[in-house]
């Protein structure tokens, strides 16, 4: 009989014959644990790779049938499933398809995890810094005419590697048309989709990179669906990309003790996509209008909409992001992101007749702006995230070269025109304000202070308690 979650169902069926424990992990099946009740039960199914349950790296039965069926879900020639994040796709497709000393173009606003595989593979970037997306007030996507004259003043670039939709739900419309010049020249297209997981389940979403033509794809299923967080998947359709070769680098980069949590909870998200239909969307539709409508009687909240449906940008006029969110999780309410303008919140993929305390938000969201409205504002103007580079810029020194330099700390103040020597991000969205070999600007170091000064969270080699930052010596 065909199985519509063949790992999940597997592991009940492992299960229900109450197996004793004499292998890995410790716990035993939960008996050792001292966790929360509520934590504790789930370890049952937190097995490892048993006669019944498949081999993950080398997948023949459940988890292999799995996987043919996200294929199947998301018009692939080939899918993973990914139990260590979008990370370690981005990884495995960089390490699959570009070598050493290839040059790259990259779009400049992508995850960390992007440029950390750019250093491990030991790439020659090019990056192509975003348009401006006056809307969300947010970098926002590669144009054509920008990898145009990217390709031609690079001919001899192995890849070109994207971002969509961004972390603020920001598309472009001339995706295709970008994927199809790059297969033009023989050039593959590798897209970071860690927000669009979704996007498949309605034509009214924008449409996802890979139906669009593009080689490789991954998608962080943890974000819209409902995954459990690093779950995420990997997608191949391409002649150009060998997808042994992404295989093989899958089996070295991921973990060798796999979760059977994650890796059911991956198959139940497939599941849920293959599920998902037009009315569905229709009721989530309607869900959402509710909402929008219900925040914006609240005359101090300006509510934004971007391409990506299930994401909503919310601005408290006067006051920072930083300040709205602290207001916000004063009432308990947690949205994804702040910046210097604004809160990001990610609805859920709601189905018909599924029930989310939207009229509790909207309480919690009026009484945290009345707090909100005791304290004075700090809103600073942001200048375009600091991206005032031209379109394409090329690091000054190579990774190579980064590492075998001498480097100090310094302060920022006096770093105008030093070379980085280390990758500074805000965090989230992940999106790194300095990377290793780029010169340091004016506008980078008055965005950095303007973030600071509203209480911006950061990551990478820092001293910024001390106002230090890593220069090349």
């Amino acid at each position: 009989m065909k199985r519509e979650r063949p790992i999940v169902e597997a592991l009940q069926k492992f299960i229900k014959n109450k197996p004793l424990s004499l292998h890995v992990p410790g716990h035993k099946n939960g008996m050792l644990s001292n966790l929360p009740n509520g934590i504790k039960k789930a370890l049952t199914y937190d097995v490892t790779e048993l006669t019944g349950l498949d081999d993950f790296h080398n997948p023949e039965e459940a988890i292999l049938e799995a996987e043919k069926l996200l294929a199947r879900t998301y018009g692939a020639a080939q899918s993973f499933f990914l139990v260590n994040g979008s990370t370690v796709g981005n990884l495995a497709m960089i390490y699959a398809t570009c070598q050493q000393g290839d040059t790259v173009i990259v779009q400049r606003n992508a995850h960390k995890s992007i440029f950390h595989a750019l250093e491990l593979v030991g790439i020659n970037p090019v990056y192509i810094a975003p348009k401006w997306h006056e809307q969300s007030q947010t970098a926002g996507s590669v144009q054509l005419e920008q990898l145009v004259q990217a390709l031609n003043l690079y001919p001899d670039a192995k890849a070109v590697i994207l971002t969509y939709p961004t972390y603020y739900g920001v598309t472009t419309k001339n995706l295709e048309k970008q994927i199809s010049y790059c297969h033009g020249k023989g050039i593959p297209v590798l897209v970071d989709e860690a927000h669009g997981a979704h996007l498949t389940v309605s034509s009214q979403l924008p449409a996802s990179a890979l139906d669009l033509g593009a080689d490789v794809v991954v998608q962080s299923a943890h974000k819209t669906l409902p995954a459990m967080t690093m779950a995420s998947f990997l997608h191949i359709k391409s002649t150009r990309v060998d997808a042994q070769k992404v295989n093989h680098y899958l089996r070295m980069l991921q973990s060798s003790s796999p979760s059977y949590l994650l890796l059911a909870s991956l198959d139940d998200a497939r599941q849920y996509v293959t599920g998902y239909t037009e009315s569905d969307f229709v009721y989530l539709m309607e869900k959402r209008k509710q909402l929008i409508e219900s925040l914006q009687t609240l005359t101090e909240l300006q509510v934004v909409e971007v391409d990506d449906l299930l994401k909503l940008i919310v601005r408290a006029p006067g006051y920072t992001g930083f300040e709205l969110k602290l207001a916000l999780e004063k009432m308990q309410v947690f949205v994804e992101l702040a910046d210097a303008n604004q809160v990001l919140l990610i609805l859920p993929l709601l189905k018909h007749g599924d029930t989310y305390p939207f009229a509790d938000l909207r309480i919690r969201m009026k009484e945290a702006l009345i707090q909100l409205k005791e304290s004075p504002g700090h809103l600073a103007q942001v200048n375009q995230l600091g991206i005032e580079m031209s379109a394409l810029t090329k690091p000054e020194l190579s990774f190579a070269q980064i590492e075998r330099a001498e480097k100090e700390w310094v302060p920022y103040v006096r770093a105008i025109g030093r070379v980085a020597a280390s990758t500074l991000i805000p965090y989230p969205p992940g999106i790194p304000l300095f990377i290793p070999g780029e010169k340091i600007t004016v506008a980078k170091l008055s965005q950095l202070e303007e973030l600071l000064a509203m209480g911006a969270a950061f990551q990478g080699e820092h001293r910024l308690h001390e106002k230090l930052i890593y220069v090349i010596k």
